[in-house]
């Protein structure tokens, strides 16, 4: 066998005979789903992050920083998911939402938390909870929750200072060590003199000294303040401080971290405003005193210790949040706009783009008959039964397809409104034509387990685009771009009863359902949302879409080759392997490659003269396996009939 290697160039050793390296196309992954909605915790208007050579503090020492109302985090797992974004204690749908993405199969998945753009601007941490230490420094040290919300309430801050001993040499007046190293410049210094006297110093920085008889250099400390006159030290120790944060939260939720080895000036190493803002989850330093220089309340630093008591002022304003701050309103990176940093997800879900009437007054919920509290998110209540409210709602998802259709780089996956008749959703479907967005239909029932059914004993319908997102994954990490009908996991039933024959009309229209099926509720096809037959399957979209990522990612090695002949014939090589391997995989449809695709290069006038060639690729998508539907019908007098 020929053997091949990513690498355009052979590998560098010891003479022999290598064979000729081919550059080789590696299809893009295309599981990656982005997930929008309200949390109760999450990244929400962080400060822009430091710029090359900033200390982590200036994120909070500098009061002109603009802030990012939705940071996109990337999530491996729910367990990750809650550690950030906390469980399913609020009123929105996203926990439920990517709890089942996971559930079904996926394994990656960015997060945007939803909170409500102020205009005029409020404060940014007027809502964030915050708690304070009296007696760790010469000054009270406040510290904030990492965002805003009551799940900040249950934090508790603990530190204390610690001094270890320093190896040092007294010469002529200086305090000199052996490596430069030992002491850098930040760091705090507790001298003591012979009678006892104990002073506190800041090492500036460190200078060589090279002194006779000595064969090797020491280092002398600049300190501040100079020590006094006569003094002589004959002990020095190194001040750090520690602090220790404790979460209790709400759903059983509790986090904690510890930080150790810390500065107490900017100028350190590890400077612990820098450290709260680079490695804390749980805190960000008050910007009073974030890029001031601390002093300890005392000399005698082990006796310094101190407890904060719980912190307060945290508020969830779910009330505030409205259908606009989805969007980026004005705000760069905001909202869904927020993507446009995470070229890899492919798909996107935005659950909380409205909330069912239905499922969101007094007597919420499928399941316990009445008794749930009304929906915090009062702004974002719809009821899709409603002429005027359906109209919003597709107006919201329009307004969700045009972003992906304008950025050709995510695929939209909608819910068809919950309560619509049959001519009510084909009204509903008749409104949008993309193939940048896919609908599935209807909403599902969960397991309990799995969701975290509330104390009143009800579970909380979810929306079908989270599962469809999950099998999308699923099958994309197993077979590739190829989608066909999947079993959906931890879904116990449909949301509400489908008339017979439901599925049947849907199809045509390109509304992908859940059905009840032998083996349980199972998702039945896969198309998109565009009228024109090229582009119906969502197959098709996701195969285009995973080959110009492919193209744009894979071949930037061409940019700086020479245009020669051999670089061309390279490239139609790879691009060639790649779709061949697609063809076989069966994304492909035609019964040989000749049929199914096509790579094509042409020389434009003028044009290999300024290193220009044009690649032309041509590809026919497979259809996907749909089910094909069989009926065996019993007549009255005993006859069989299959019926197709």
């Amino acid at each position: 066998m020929r053997p091949s290697f990513t690498s355009a160039h052979p590998p560098h050793g010891m003479p022999g005979i290598y064979a000729q390296a081919q550059p080789r196309l590696h299809p893009q992954p295309m599981d990656v789903c982005a997930f929008i909605g309200v949390a109760p915790r999450g990244p929400a208007y962080q400060p822009e992050p430091a710029r090359p050579g900033e200390r982590g503090s200036v994120l909070m020492s500098d009061p002109a920083r603009p802030c990012r109302r939705s940071v996109p985090v990337l999530v491996h797992s729910f367990d990750e998911y809650r550690a950030l974004f906390g469980g399913f204690e609020g009123p929105g749908y996203l926990p439920h939402a990517v709890a089942m993405f996971f559930e079904q199969g996926g394994r990656s998945a960015y997060i945007v938390r939803i909170v409500h753009e102020y205009d005029p601007p409020a404060p940014w941490h007027e809502a964030w909870a915050r708690g304070g230490l009296a007696s760790l420094a010469s000054r009270p040290l406040t510290f904030l929750a990492r965002n805003e919300g009551s799940w900040g309430n249950g934090l508790q801050v603990e530190g204390g200072l610690t001094a270890a001993p320093l190896a040092f040499a007294w010469r002529d007046g200086a305090v000199c060590v052996d490596r430069a190293g030992a002491s850098p410049a930040g760091t705090l210094l507790r001298l003591e003199a012979a009678d006892g006297a104990q002073v506190l110093a800041y090492c500036r920085g460190v200078s060589e000294l090279r002194a006779a008889g000595f064969a090797l250099p020491a280092w002398a400390l600049a300190l501040d303040p100079p020590l006094p006159p006569q003094f002589a030290p004959v002990r020095i120790d190194v001040v750090q401080a520690w602090l220790a944060i404790r979460e209790e939260g709400e759903g059983g939720h509790a986090g904690q971290e510890r930080h150790e080895m810390l500065g107490l000036t900017p100028r350190h190493p590890r400077w612990i405003g820098s450290v709260l803002c680079d490695e804390s989850r749980l805190l960000w330093p008050d910007p009073s005193w974030a890029g001031q220089e601390l002093w300890p309340a005392r000399a005698a630093v082990e006796t310094v210790h101190g407890v904060s008591a719980p912190f307060s002022g945290g508020r969830d304003r779910y009330a505030d949040v409205q259908h606009e701050d989805f969007f980026d309103a004005g705000a760069p990176w905001s909202g869904l706009a927020a993507l446009g940093a995470c070229p890899e997800v492919t798909h996107v879900v935005v659950p909380d783009l409205y909330v069912p009437a239905q499922w969101a007054g007094d007597d919420a919920g499928i399941e316990g008959g009445a008794g749930a509290a009304p929906s915090a998110l009062r702004k974002l209540i719809l009821d899709p039964r409603d002429f005027a409210d359906l109209t919003a709602i597709a107006a919201l998802q329009q307004k969700v397809l045009d972003a992906c259709e304008s950025g050709r780089a995510m695929i939209a996956l909608l819910d068809v409104p919950p309560g619509l008749s049959q001519a009510q959703a084909s009204r509903w479907r008749a409104q949008f034509c993309s193939s940048w967005g896919a609908a599935y239909h209807p909403w599902l029932v969960p397991s309990r387990q799995l969701q975290g059914a509330q104390p009143t004993g009800q579970v909380r319908p979810l929306p079908p685009s989270a599962v469809a997102a999950g099998i999308i994954a699923r099958d994309d990490i197993a077979e590739g771009v190829r989608a066909g009908p999947a079993v959906a996991r931890a879904v116990v039933r449909l949301a509400e009863p489908q008339p017979a024959g439901r599925a049947d009309a849907f199809q045509p229209l390109g509304l992908n359902c859940f059905v009840r099926g032998p083996d349980g509720v199972e998702l039945v096809s896969a198309r998109t949302l565009s009228r024109d037959r090229a582009w119906r399957q969502l197959s098709a979209r996701r195969l285009m879409l995973m080959l110009e990522r492919t193209l744009q990612r894979e071949t930037r090695w061409a940019v700086a080759e020479s245009g020669e002949p051999s670089l061309w014939q390279g490239a139609q090589q790879a691009v060639d392997n790649l779709l061949l391997r697609l063809f076989r995989a069966g994304a492909c449809a035609g019964a040989t490659p000749a049929e199914s695709y096509f790579v094509r290069v042409k020389r434009e006038p003028a044009g290999p003269e300024r290193g220009e060639l044009r690649m032309e690729i041509g590809v026919a998508p497979a259809e996907p396996r749909e089910f094909v539907v069989l009926c065996l019908h019993r007549h009255d007098d005993g006859a069989l009939v299959l019926e197709r």
